[in-house]
């Protein structure tokens, strides 16, 4: 759910090695619903407006740009891939009559996911009740998976291990190293929460004393006090639930007006936004330093990455390092339907089921995939990026292709 920076070049012929993937993908047998000049309906409610329109308007990007290369290629089945989008206006309440309008009136031959697990959840819960199989790719929290319905799968990251390459490293540091205290201020939401909560679990492990850990209200409409309070604790680690740029500003804000500076701060989403971060918190000098965590980025070395990242900017214009990760979540969801409906050449919400279940590895633009009981994907792959001198860079997993030496301590505001 992410603009991120630091892309690498683009690999040359990487198109047409996504052009070749997704004719594999989107071959036919034929069987059942397959030999049919009858678009294939896939229905989705995106959040267009409302409070999650920067990253629902995002994944109607990424659905769309899947859908544009399906077609070029001959579509699924035979049929041409046709989108039916709802405007959920970021309401579980709306997005509910959505997927039931969907099923029931538009008569969809498949589905997907919204965006936030908040809406993910009620949209399963109605997939479950018409027999649909359900791939998202924005709903990676407890919240979606509590109900162990059998039909979910998401394609993403589970958000509970966003953060664990930044609790690994902190715990492989050498004591004298180590943070001696942490704070873990968190906005109350199911992204949020649970990875930091999972942080602050392995941090108490490794020896680091927790000063501050609260659960804050996500419509909080200041944070000013929550980060004063932390800055009286002066920890050395700040550990940030946060869910957009204008919560870690306010911290960051705070922490200046009481010089505090933290030697390291990790925020759950915001430094991920790019130039509206920077301009947010004023500038890369204060940024420097600033971790976050992500599933993807622009620079990924993945062929068919690459070339989802060099069609958006010819379609939708701006740079690599402006494609959001909200982008590849809806591609592989598209990717990893159209692998599961080409295998069992049918759109039958059972049989799909059964063989996303089934042992198998599919390939997406963020990396494999491949689903636990639950429905969460055991393959994601988990990075974490750090602002260091003006430029977004991965620090995470240590020795991972493409990462640099993390900025440790990092600088003062």
């Amino acid at each position: 759910m992410s603009y991120s920076h630091g892309a690498r070049y683009l690999a040359i012929g990487a198109s047409a090695l996504l052009a070749t993937a997704l004719t594999a993908a989107c071959s036919s047998s034929g069987s059942g619903s397959g030999s049919s000049s009858k678009p294939l309906l896939i229905g989705t409610s995106l959040s267009l407006t409302g409070d999650f329109s920067a990253d629902g308007q995002a994944y109607d990007r990424g659905y769309k740009l899947w859908a544009s290369d399906v077609n070029a290629h001959g579509g699924i089945l035979g049929r041409k891939v046709q989108l039916v989008i709802l405007n959920d206006n970021s309401s579980p309440t709306q997005v509910d009559t959505n997927y039931t309008d969907l099923i029931t009136v538009k008569h969809v031959d498949l589905v997907f996911g919204p965006f936030s697990s908040l809406l993910t959840a009620p949209a399963a819960e109605v997939a479950h009740r018409y027999g649909f199989a359900f791939v998202e790719g924005a709903g990676g929290s407890p919240l979606v998976f509590s109900e162990k319905l059998p039909n979910v799968f998401d394609v993403s990251l589970p958000v509970a291990n966003e953060l664990d390459p930044f609790a690994n490293w902190i715990d492989s540091l050498p004591a004298s190293q180590r943070p001696t205290t942490a704070a873990y201020p968190m906005a109350n939401d199911p992204f949020a929460t649970p990875q930091v909560q999972r942080v602050e679990g392995i941090m108490h492990t490794a020896g680091i004393r927790t000063v501050y850990s609260r659960i804050f209200p996500e419509e909080e409409p200041d944070y000013l006090p929550n980060a004063d309070i932390v800055a009286g604790d002066k920890p050395q680690a700040v550990v940030l639930g946060s869910t957009d740029v204008p919560t870690v500003a306010s911290f960051i804000h705070g922490f200046q007006q009481q010089h505090y500076n933290p030697k390291v701060f990790v925020a759950a989403a915001g430094p991920d936004q790019g130039q509206a971060f920077l301009s947010a918190v004023g500038g890369a000098a204060v940024a420097n330093g600033m971790m976050v965590p992500d599933a993807w980025y622009p620079g990924y070395t993945n062929a068919t990455s690459e070339a989802m990242v060099k069609e958006y900017v010819a379609k939708y214009g701006g740079a690599a390092s402006d494609v959001n990760a909200d982008v590849a979540e809806a591609y592989s969801v598209g990717e990893v339907t159209a692998e599961a409906v080409k295998a069992t050449g049918s759109t039958s919400g059972s049989k799909l089921i059964a063989y996303l279940h089934g042992d198998h590895t599919f390939t997406s633009v963020q990396g494999p995939v491949k689903f636990n009981s639950l429905g969460e994907n055991v393959k994601a792959i988990a990075f974490i990026f750090q602002w260091q001198n003006g430029k977004f860079v991965q620090v995470l997993p240590k020795g991972a292709t493409g990462s640099v030496p993390i900025l440790y301590p990092k600088t003062n505001w």
